[in-house]
């Protein structure tokens, strides 16, 4: 439980400004991220996970659906909270990570297989090149390469998307 708690830490205020953005309202988004800390608990164990920020986006926007759906009462047109000031920088700023994360993912997602494994395995697993080597049966040499290669491909397609 201590793990799941020191994983999920730095992205509730990503899952924060997720739930806000879907249920635009403050005290529907506090109670969502306690109840997708929840959820973790039971789900995490069930698949397996490769980028975890990626996964709790879905499992966050997914939540807050069916929290939509479920909820008929729940009016299609809500103000924004009025929100202390301050505030405001800080949800831009989780809303600017928000989607600089789904940009992300998309663009690894259109890597080649052997770059998108080799970035995964580096970045969002910290695995060594004689790890990833290990893993994928590469010599580390091409492991370094499709590093590389990913990271150069990445960053083209992320000032692309931009």
């Amino acid at each position: 439980m201590e793990s799941l708690s020191a994983l999920y830490r730095p992205y509730m205020d990503i899952t924060y400004g997720v739930c806000l953005k879907y249920l635009q309202n403050t005290d529907d988004a506090k109670d969502a991220v306690i109840n997708i800390f929840e959820e973790l608990v039971t789900k995490v164990k069930k698949y397996d996970i490769e980028n975890f920020g990626g996964w709790l986006y879905r499992l966050a926007k997914n939540h807050c659906l069916m929290h939509l759906r479920s909820n008929k009462k729940y009016p299609k047109t809500v103000e924004l909270p009025v929100m202390q000031l301050g505030d405001e920088s800080h949800l831009e700023d989780v809303m600017e990570k928000e989607e600089h994360l789904d940009r992300m993912h998309d663009c690894i997602e259109q890597l080649n297989e052997d770059q998108k494994q080799a970035v995964q395995l580096f970045y969002l697993q910290n695995k060594c090149y004689k790890e990833i080597a290990d893993t994928t049966g590469l010599d580390t040499g091409k492991v370094r390469s499709h590093i590389q290669n990913g990271r150069r491909n990445l960053k083209i397609c992320m000032e692309a998307e931009s």
